[in-house]
């Protein structure tokens, strides 16, 4: 297959195919055939842009194996309308089950003649042995379809069509179940990411800005979206500059500049800058085509575990049909042998394995947890050390301005009115602080500021009444800008660190005009989160924050934190990640904010919380949908015990059934009863797997009111 190489870097690379000539099915065999070697940690597709995205262990001779596979793949060739799209197109709760296998053969047992069953039975059969010829002359591969195949050619042959009516039930039995259980989770997916409506900023023909539901959204609408902020529209920019994210729609996480003219697209993010869209499509276009794609991710990125079964189930196929072969030349009984072909394991770890998964992302949601695919369901159970951020992740992201301290010629309103005027612009929980508190006071703020100007992660910076104003972090102020400090505001800022509590600082033409207390309590339950994340096996616990020391090291006590990091920019945040995975520790990232986003994305595993920022979010691989912190430790139990159950299945299932394939074997029981015997198991494992993996008392509790 040709492509070509766009993003070489180590232990990552990006290729580039024509769309047409990669079909999602196709796809699905290429990340097979990389992943059959361990060093290949995932692989991801965009029929978007044809992006082929494969991460790998920097390993010697690692890139040329993944170069090689790719040139050396036989795509198929372009469908028009894939299996997997298929699914994904009825994904709400209009998809409709197939038939019901219990029912139908009871009335088919009761109503319908002997012989006609028999015409039945071959008639329903003919799907099967074409698939598992096709799968064995077309695709070359000895596969469990070829296995099913053979063991209905098997009962005919024989001209045992009870044998042959037994496991197309069990086979009918096994795709209902499995249906069902994909069905409920993924509409419980679907559900849970539609989420209440957003209010969305728009310039109206005068040049005015005003908030809107994003439901009022018309075609034409001009719609502006600042740092930190989801485009809700697909649209062309009309004014301004941005780096927007686009990993939503091709799972590059590297922003894309985007200038006037250029296309924009409905559920991507803007990391920085701010830019005006004129929509070219709005509503439930865009909105529901965002809730697909996370669908689409949700069953694209399989757990490792997932993927080895599915490969593992695949290559004991051959190995049913050399028992056979070697059972008939020890035995010389065709019947014997033909035994050897009604008892394979492939079923039953196929079908357990993706419906635990999904049975434990459909609890996950029920609990407010959402994990964005498999694979992440696994790498939060094996995780060993959980790093968080301070600010409106372990407090609260309601936070209060408790002090306002101005500094001449400024007084206490004249300070608070111009930080509101500044801050309205950026959905985050300081600056809905700082503007609550205005209007709770009755202070009116025009808009007297000129364009106003985000640094990430420091602050915002603005010219008002034709002078220089400058609001965010101590780091933004003192140490960039280099803004002088009063004596009197250094013995203010230490008293106030001690006492634990944040602050931004506001200065007008190089001088501090004031500072903002910020009062932001510590989250509910959030020391015993900690406690029961290391009950849980996560051996170490690390805060990391951009406030000053004290203030972290007061916060970093009171919730038993094994170690912190003050002081740090959106960079040192990735550093310290990229450093303690660099030590084989296996990250979990807890994060609320826009600067959180770059540690967010390169830990093993991300997770927001759902009153952060919209980027945030949209990076993090799993969601805590309520916005509680104690409900980690639950999804921290949940994968754990989801991926006990998958190893307890495998060996439920090579037991039983190598126990099946021993009666069979030698004359203790008829192919009907081996049959029965072993898909009957297959469907106690498949219903097991969907059982609740935590107890009542597990769950997550109600939050008490007063909290």
């Amino acid at each position: 297959m040709n492509g070509l190489v766009i993003s070489d870097l180590r232990g990552r690379l990006r290729i580039r195919v024509n769309p047409r000539d990669l079909s999602t099915e196709d796809f699905e065999r290429l990340a097979a055939n990389l992943m059959k070697q361990g060093e290949v940690r995932f692989v991801t597709y965009s029929r978007v842009t044809g992006g082929v995205l494969v991460l790998y262990d920097d390993t010697p001779g690692r890139r040329l194996y993944v170069l090689r596979v790719i040139r050396n793949f036989q795509n198929k060739g372009f469908h028009p309308l894939s299996v997997f799209e298929e699914k994904v197109k009825n994904v709400g709760e209009e998809a409709p089950l197939p038939y019901n296998p219990i029912w139908t053969t009871l009335v088919k047992r009761v109503l319908v003649p002997w012989p006609a069953r028999m015409a039945i039975t071959a008639i329903k059969a003919v799907p099967y042995l074409f698939e598992g010829l096709k799968r064995l002359l077309w695709k070359g591969s000895l596969s469990v379809e070829v296995l099913d195949a053979v063991a209905l050619s098997v009962c005919f042959l024989r001209r045992d069509f009870k044998s042959a009516g037994t496991l197309l039930f069990f086979f009918a039995l096994s795709n209902y179940l499995e249906a069902w259980t994909r069905k409920r989770s993924l509409a419980v997916l679907f559900h849970s990411l539609k989420g209440p409506e957003e209010m969305v900023w728009v310039k109206g023909p005068d040049g005015k800005r005003t908030q809107v539901a994003e439901s009022a959204l018309r075609v034409g609408s001009e719609v502006i979206i600042q740092a930190g902020g989801l485009i809700p529209v697909d649209g062309v920019v009309s004014e301004g500059e941005a780096m927007v994210n686009q990993a939503t729609m091709t799972g590059e996480p590297l922003p894309v500049r985007k200038t006037n003219g250029g296309s924009v697209f409905a559920g991507t993010a803007v990391e920085e800058g701010e830019i005006s869209v004129v929509a070219s499509k709005v509503g439930g276009d865009t909105r529901i085509r965002s809730i697909i794609e996370y669908i689409k991710e949700s069953e694209a990125s399989k757990s490792g575990m997932q993927g080895r079964a599915e490969r593992m189930a695949d290559a004991i196929v051959p190995y049913n049909f050399l028992l056979a072969i070697a059972t008939y030349l020890v035995s010389g009984s065709l019947y014997k042998a033909g035994n050897a072909l009604l008892v394979d394991y492939s079923c039953a770890i196929r079908l357990s394995t993706p419906i635990a998964v999904l049975s434990a992302m459909r609890e996950g949601n029920e609990s407010g947890i959402l994990v964005k695919g498999g694979r992440y369901l696994e790498e939060l159970a094996g995780a060993d050390t959980c790093v968080f951020d301070k600010t409106g992740t372990l407090t609260e992201a309601k936070p209060q301005v408790s002090e306002v301290i101005p500094f001449p010629p400024f007084n206490r309103e004249e300070a608070l009115r111009l930080a509101a005027c500044l801050e309205e612009h950026f959905p985050h929980p300081v600056g809905r602080a700082v503007v609550n508190a205005a209007k709770a006071e009755g202070l009116s703020h025009e808009e007297e500021h000129t364009k106003v100007d985000y640094v990430v992660a420091h602050g915002i910076s603005s010219s008002w009444r034709g002078k220089k104003v400058l609001l965010g972090s101590h780091h933004f102020l003192f140490e960039d800008e280099k803004i002088p400090i009063p004596a009197k505001a250094k013995a203010i800022m230490a008293e106030v660190a001690k006492s634990g509590e944040s602050m931004i600082f506001l200065a007008v033409e190089g001088k501090l005009a004031s500072i903002i207390v910020i009062s932001d309590k510590i989250r509910y339950k959030a020391r015993e989160t900690l406690s029961a994340l290391k009950e849980l096996g996560i051996a170490k616990t690390v805060m990391l924050t951009g406030d000053l020391a004290s203030t972290a090291k007061n916060v970093a006590e009171k919730l038993g934190f094994d170690e912190f990091r003050a002081e740090l920019l959106p960079d040192d945040k990735a550093g310290f990640l990229a450093k303690f995975s660099g030590e084989g520790d296996k990250i979990m990232m807890v994060g609320d904010g826009l600067n959180d986003s770059a540690a967010l994305s390169m830990a093993r595993v991300g997770v927001a919380l759902s009153d952060g920022s919209a980027l945030a979010k949209d990076v993090a691989n799993v969601q805590l949908l309520n916005g509680r912190l104690d409900a980690l430790p639950v999804a921290r139990l949940l994968s754990v015990r989801a991926m006990k159950r998958i190893h307890e299945n495998y060996w439920l299932i090579v037991l039983f059934n190598s126990f099946f394939l021993g009666l069979g074997l030698f004359g203790l029981a008829g192919p009907g009863l081996v049959s029965m015997l072993h898909n009957g198991t297959t469907i106690l494992v498949a219903a097991r797997a969907t059982k609740s993996f935590l107890s009542p008392a597990e769950r997550l509790p109600p939050k008490p009111a007063d909290n």
